[in-house]
């Protein structure tokens, strides 16, 4: 996934930057993944002595980070994602129940 610095940018990310996603998948997990790579990958392992120069940082991150960008690897199946669903489903109507019934 690429990530942009200015809105002009963002009309060229969206329209394919991005490939090999899951369908169904949100863009919204490639985003908060980006976000959790600069986190890891930059602002925790730097110091930062102005607010400037943090947002320098991520510039020089993003930046070489884009110069060999390749796509999020989607590491469950769909059929894994949907098992997982079903499970979340039977759970959560087993506690309603259970609330339901005052125990």
């Amino acid at each position: 996934m690429r990530a942009g610095r200015s809105s002009g940018e963002a009309g060229r990310i969206a329209s394919g930057a991005v490939s090999a996603v899951a369908l169904g998948a949100s863009w919204i997990n490639q985003v908060e993944r980006l976000f959790a790579l600069i986190t890891d990958k930059q602002i925790r392992r730097g110091v930062h002595r102005s607010t400037e120069a943090l947002e320098n940082d991520i510039r020089v991150f993003i930046d070489a980070h884009n110069t060999n960008a390749k796509p999020f690897r989607w590491t469950k199946s769909a059929d894994d994602i949907l098992a997982a669903i079903h499970r979340f489903c039977v759970k959560t109507q087993q506690l309603g129940r259970t609330a339901e019934s005052g125990h």
